[in-house]
This record gives structure tokens, sequence and C-alpha cells, in this order.
């Protein structure tokens, strides 16, 4: 019975509007705050210092980063109107964005940086509001790419942490304290049940810190001398509207930069959707253009504050798959958590004075998570050779000049150390060999229709001509046929009462490795057809209300359906085999 129990309960924990205990929230919050707030407060430091900026400046820019990250990873959670995604995401300062920074601000200071991360953030908000336009592009295969390519570029940074330690420490205090961490948080997550596998991380990070405090590893000098409360003395500098040459030399970088950070958000944004739910989802597109734009947000900030570009980081993600909690409330605490930790610097001390092999062994576990994330995303969109030798070629190429493999000389002369991320390059191949794909695709045949039933007498010729220029049989044209009708009567069963009478719908349609593939593009409704779908093999026949008939007949014609619901815009994908072909019910 204990058991049943335990799993309902984590079952109702799995949920984004799961209403957790607040200490719960709280203690999973801070968890992942012990991974945003090193690279939150490290990484402007690395760049502000190499730029020769002042150390007023430098704490300012500290302090704006942690600040500002908790108030965009409120918005995120807590999804105002189009802003947000609505579920746990971790942002954090930009590692993509430390060369260009520096560069900015050798240039022209926090004045010129800010200027250009204002423009990062427009950037984004125009991605937000037209994701549509790039869903050939920004496939589930490329964001789970470079998910999947996130430990690559994130895990040599941190295994240079196992050197950051005090001279003369001996090797073994490095390596156990390391070895405990991993342990711990190993084994409590693959053991443990019910309350202790939530708190497997922070057991392990304290573990490990003990283990590191008898070599004289953790800092408590850091701790004694920082201030309890406190904000640095005011070194805020307004953004540089001169645009100068600098500026436009700096411009392309930034905006490239902006599709970095677009595509992690993207892929983040799919992943938590992956995790947070009990029952398989599909991909809520809206959400996504809401975590996008809470980005901009964050970026719009940060601009106006002077500092560097925040980015996705994906610690929230890899908690929910640890702990097995999903709920927004950990976002909103975490948030708050990085609000009042900027204005406590001891408490930032307590985190910061973590030693560099714990950290290390906690980064380990999560990214380890993240690319089994990144591998689901691929799989779970259907995978085909086509998208398997774009994600394989594309991450071995990104794992080749992360590590400095391919041509070190040469790219690095061409592109400086951007080329040397391995996100960016696996994610810039993924977009090309997609976009490849796309243009060598057979040429589709498309048509503008008022969105009404009188819309199925033009879509009937429409289909009839385009079976007819393809040789098909009378039964494959039937079948294209009955698959409109009842796809078109699914769309409009499910548009509000009441709606725009002038909506239109633009039918695509294109032959594909032997079957036909049909596309409708409509104002958007409010259920998703993927997810209706699924629950057709529940239902009791009984149950069975009037408007699942088109639902049915649909899963029973069609081969695969996919359905992307984006702000105002909502795009139906039908796959149809000829009869006799395959059947199979993919999403």
């Amino acid at each position: 019975m204990a058991p049943d129990q335990s799993g309902t309960r984590s079952l109702d924990r799995l949920h984004p509007d799961a209403k957790i205990p607040f200490p719960l929230s709280t203690g999973l919050a801070l968890q992942i705050a012990c991974l945003v707030l090193p690279g939150a407060v490290m990484i402007p430091t690395v760049v502000f210092r190499a730029a020769g900026q002042s150390e007023e400046a430098l704490l300012w820019a500290v302090f704006a980063s942690v600040a500002i990250s908790g108030v965009t990873a409120i918005v995120q959670a807590r999804r105002i109107g189009r802003f947000g995604a609505g579920y746990i995401l971790a942002i954090g300062t930009s590692g993509a964005a430390i060369a260009v920074s520096i560069a900015a601000l050798a240039a022209g200071g926090p004045a010129l940086l800010g200027t250009l991360v204002v423009v990062l953030a427009l950037v984004q908000f125009a991605f937000a509001a037209r994701l549509s336009l790039f869903r050939r592009i920004l496939t589930p295969t490329v964001t789970g790419t470079v998910l999947m390519l996130t430990p690559v570029t994130v895990m040599p940074i941190m295994f240079d942490q196992l050197k950051n330690v005090p001279a003369g420490t001996p090797p073994l205090g490095t390596a156990l304290s390391a070895l405990t961490t991993l342990v711990v948080i190993v084994g409590i997550a693959l053991t443990a049940k019910g309350r202790a596998r939530l708190w497997a991380a922070i057991i392990g990070i304290v573990a490990g810190s003990a283990v590191a405090g008898t070599f004289g590893l953790y800092d408590l000098d850091r701790i004694a001398l920082a201030p309890w409360i406190g904000i640095p003395s005011t070194e805020w500098t307004a953004p540089d509207l001169r645009f100068s040459p600098d500026f436009w030399a700096l411009l392309p970088a930034f905006v490239f930069v902006a599709l970095v950070c677009t595509m992690q958000t993207i892929g983040g944004a799919v992943a938590i959707q992956r995790v947070s739910w009990a029952e398989s989802r599909a991909i809520d597109f809206r959400a996504i253009q809401g975590a996008v734009a809470a980005d901009g947000i964050g970026n719009l900030l940060s601009g106006l504050a002077g500092t560097m570009p925040l980015g996705f980081r994906p610690t929230g993600a890899s908690m929910v798959e640890i702990t097995g909690v999903s709920s927004r409330r950990i976002g909103l605490a975490l948030g708050a958590a990085l609000i009042v930790l900027a204005f406590v610097p001891k408490a930032l001390a307590v985190i910061l004075a973590i030693p560099g092999p714990v950290i290390t062994a906690f980064v380990g576990v999560t990214m380890a998570t993240i690319f089994i994330i990144g591998m689901k995303v691929i799989i779970q969109d259907g995978i085909d050779f086509r998208k398997g030798l774009i994600a394989g070629v594309s991450f071995w190429i990104g794992a080749g000049f992360q590590s400095g493999a391919i041509f070190p000389g040469y790219f690095s002369e061409f592109a400086g150390a951007l080329l040397n991320n391995g996100m960016l390059t696996g994610g810039i191949v993924a977009i090309v060999m997609t976009l490849f794909v796309e243009l060598t695709k057979p040429r589709a045949r498309r048509i503008h229709l008022k969105f009404d039933p009188s819309a199925l007498h033009e879509i009937r010729d429409f289909v009839g001509v385009f079976a007819s220029r393809r040789g098909w049989s009378a039964q494959m044209k039937d079948r294209l046929d009955a698959v409109c009708e009842e796809t078109l009567l699914t769309l409009q069963q499910q548009e509000e009462s009441g709606a725009d009478d002038e909506r239109q719908l633009i039918l695509t349609a294109r032959s594909e490795d032997g079957g036909a593939v049909l596309e409708f593009v409509a104002s958007r409704g409010e259920e998703n057809i993927q997810d209706r779908m699924a629950l057709l093999g529940e239902a009791n026949a009984a149950a069975m209300i009037e408007q699942d008939v088109s639902l049915r007949l649909l899963r029973h014609l069609a081969s695969s359906v996919r359905h992307q619901q984006y702000h105002d815009t909502e795009i139906v994908t039908v796959r149809v085999e000829p009869p006799g072909g395959r059947t199979a019910r993919g999403k």
C-alpha cells in the first residue's frame, strides 16, 4: 500500500501546477541556484577583468547579472502574458558571449556593451514573435542536438575546476571530495525513494564539501570577510547611442550570439516540457515563444544595466529528471532566491566557497541527464535516417571543434573563439543540413483558402490535381481527400465560438518517400490534436463524444500527425501513406 501512495504523490508532483510545500520548493530552488550562481558570478568577473574594467564596474556587473537572472527566472515560471514559458527555466550569464563581450568592453566599455546587448534582446523578441517562420529550421532534431552538445561544451570547462584548489593541496583531497559528491548524489538518486531522492544533490554537495573541508579546500575566509547585506557602489553607464564604427563592427557577432542563445532556450524549453509531465504530451510552441521572449526581457534589462547577456541554464530540466518534481513554484522560488542572494553577499559567499571539485562532480551528474534529454527530444519526434544523420554528423563536428581537433589554426584565425564552442558549431551544422534537406525536397503545391466548411470543395479539387500529377491511384486520392476533410473538421471543432470569420487557411502538399505530406496552417485553437489523439485509446467507447469521430478517422487514415501551436497560428502536419503501405501511428 505504501509504495502505491508514494507513487501517487510522485505523479502529483510531476506537474507544473503541482502545489508542493514551501520548504520543498525552496530547497530544490537553492540546489539549482548552486549551479547558476558560480557562472553568474565568475563569467562576468573573468570578462570584465580581461577587458581591463574597474573593480567597481565588475562588482556592479556581477550584482546586476545575479539579480536579473532572478527576475528572468520568475518571469519564465510565472508566464506573464506572452512572456515566460510557465516552467522551471534557470537563467544565468551566457558563456557563448564571453569573447564578444570582452571585445565590446575593450572597444567602448560598459556603454557599448549595453547597447549591443539591447540589440541582442530585440533580436530575441523578433524570434519569439515569428518563431513559426523558423519551424522548418529550428526542429526537434536541431534543438536536441544542441542539448546533447551542452555537456560537450560545459564539461571541459568544469574539468578545469578540478585544478581550482589552493596551492599545495594534496591530490587525494581533490579526488576524494569529487568522488564523494558523485557517489552520494548518484547513489541516492538510484536507490532512494520519497523525500531522500529530492535532496540528493544538496546532500551530495554537503558531503563533498565536508570532505573537502578536512583538506582545507572550503574557503571559510571568503565567508568570514563577506558582509551580511550590501549592494555595490553604483557604477552604471547609460547605453552608447552614438552607433560608432565599433558598434557596427561588433553587431554581426552579437546577432549571432542572439541566435545561439535562442537555440539554447528553445532546446531548454523543449527539454523541460518533456520531463515536466507524468504523461507524454505534444510540445507547446507557445511556451517556447514565451521562453524566448522572457530571455529577451532579461537581456534587455542586462543591456540597460551594462552587463553581459544572459542565457539558458540546463539545470532546471536535469533537477526535474532527478527529483521527479516539476512544480513552477520551484522556478518562482529560484528567482526569489537569486534576487535575495544578490543583496546578501554572505549567503553568496557560502555557495561560491564550494570547492571546484565538488561543483565539477555536481555538474557532471546534471550534464549526464541533459545529454539523455537531448536524445529523447530527437527520438520522440520520430527519427529516420535523415534526422539520424543530421544529429550524428552535427554532434561529432561540434565535439571536434570543442576539442580543437578540426583545423584549429585555420578556424581560430577565421572566427576567433566563436567556432571553438561545440554547441555553436554543431548547431550551425545541424541548421545547414536541415535547410539543405528542406531545399532539396520535391516542390510543394500550395493553396490559400477561407477557413470555413465551404473550403472543402476547393480542397478536394486541389488534392485531386495533386494526386493525379503524381500518378497515384484512386484509393490514394480518396485517402488524401478523407484526411483533408477530417483535419479541417477537427480544426474547426476546436475553434472558439465567435471567432473571427475572416480567418485564412493555407494548405501545402508535397510528396515524400512515396507518400504525401499535408500541412495545414490556420488560426490557432486551444487544444492540441496530438494530445487528443493520444487520449482516444484511453477513452471509453460509450463515452465517446461526437467530435472524437474525426480524430479516430484521422488516426486511422494518417501514418503520423504533428500539431504545432504558436500564438495566433497553429500548424498541423499529416503524413499519408499509399493504401497497402506502412500505417504507423506515430506522432
